[in-house]
């Protein structure tokens, strides 16, 4: 493992390169983005409001939400540019009750909105062959938010989807996919966490294709009256604390107590899979949510990578031990169980066994 010299991340994370200057390309991405003049990328957005407002639509745009403070940002921003969206949640089958507190305070901001709840039977088996297989638990959730988005868009003749940030700006990825101007499937299969599968890929005898329905994407016409699909975060400066602060003016709450995962109690609080999805990097990558959030904190200089570090040695690796038994609930195993398949991905290039514990060979410094 190669860890960042400004940051915290390793080389470990996908999509991320440990530039010859030391740097990832995180960071790199970050530096770069300060060069850019947002008053320009305000008009070019403008520009975009305009073409939609003339086709006079009965709606503008479409946001997938989470109930997040991303989210509640991303609705805000449509609505102060006078934008009348529709939005759309997949409904995670463990979502909790702060998720649902703040996807109702979303709606009471104004908007309509469509929550989508896939049938359990489905999900169950769905979720458990995803994490046999891959180790994952957000595969049903990651496809059903890409493709039913689309669909939707499609189907009520929105021309435009609104993303929140760029993942590849963000947390690192090409030149290429941090500079796209439109989401693109290719970027979906680099970035969507759908470990390069769709949903035909999981048809099998105990889930049918009429089953998975809600995971298939419609087939694309190629038109000029297709949905396009953008991320705000190339037209507004995005920062997890700035868009934080706007959503919480506007009802928003972040979590009272300690965070489960990383470091932001208003982050990653929606749902009770969510830890889970982070929990298992450590296996596969070494690292945990908090380098992600620790990271973006140094690259906005309100933290110094020297204190970032010494939080991580103090911390080590949390464990979201209720979140894994509404898991283990949910799809029929045990905790045991849940452990034996976690240990199935654990990297032993980077992991090494001393009297019965496991430690990182490369631990951060």
């Amino acid at each position: 493992m190669i860890y960042c010299n400004n940051c915290i991340l390793p080389n470990t994370r996908p999509n991320i390169y440990i530039l010859p200057s030391g740097e990832c390309t995180a960071c790199n991405s970050h530096f770069k983005n300060k060069k850019i003049n947002w008053k320009k990328k305000k008009k070019d957005f403008l520009q975009i409001v305009k073409k939609i407002k003339n086709k006079k639509l009965l709606y503008d745009c479409l946001i997938p939400v989470s109930g997040g403070k991303d989210s509640t940002w991303q609705v805000l921003q449509a609505l102060k540019y006078n934008l009348s969206p529709l939005t759309f949640t997949y409904k995670p089958p463990l979502r909790n009750k702060i998720g649902q507190q703040n996807l109702d305070n979303l709606k009471k901001i104004g908007v309509h909105h469509i929550d989508f709840t896939v049938n359990e039977k489905t999900e169950k088996k769905f979720l458990k062959k995803a994490f046999i297989k891959y180790g994952a638990v957000a595969i049903p959730m990651h496809m059903a938010m890409w493709n039913m988005s689309y669909n939707l868009a499609k189907k009520f003749k929105i021309p435009y989807i609104l993303w929140g940030e760029n993942s590849a700006n963000e947390y690192g990825g090409s030149k290429k996919d941090r500079k796209l101007k439109f989401l693109n499937a290719n970027w979906v299969k680099k970035y969507g966490v759908n470990f390069n599968t769709t949903a035909e890929n999981w048809i099998s005898e105990s889930l049918s294709i009429k089953d998975l329905a809600p995971f298939i994407k419609e087939k694309s016409s190629h038109n000029e009256n297709e949905p396009k699909s953008i991320f705000l975060g190339d037209y507004f400066k995005w920062d997890p604390i700035k868009t934080y602060r706007e959503a919480k003016k506007f009802g928003f709450v972040g979590m009272k107590k300690a965070p489960k995962i990383g470091i932001y109690r208003h982050t990653d609080i929606d749902d009770n899979l969510i830890s889970i999805h982070h929990f298992l990097k450590i296996y596969k990558f070494g690292f945990s949510r908090s380098y992600d959030n620790l990271s973006l904190e140094i690259r906005n200089k309100r933290i110094s990578r020297r204190k970032a570090v010494e939080i991580i040695r103090k911390e080590k690796f949390k464990k979201p031990i209720n979140d894994i038994k509404l898991f283990c609930r949910f799809i029929n195993i045990t905790i045991k169980e849940f452990y034996i398949i976690c240990e199935k991905f654990r990297n032993k290039n980077i992991w090494i066994s001393k009297k019965n514990k496991w430690k990182l060979k490369y631990p951060l410094t």
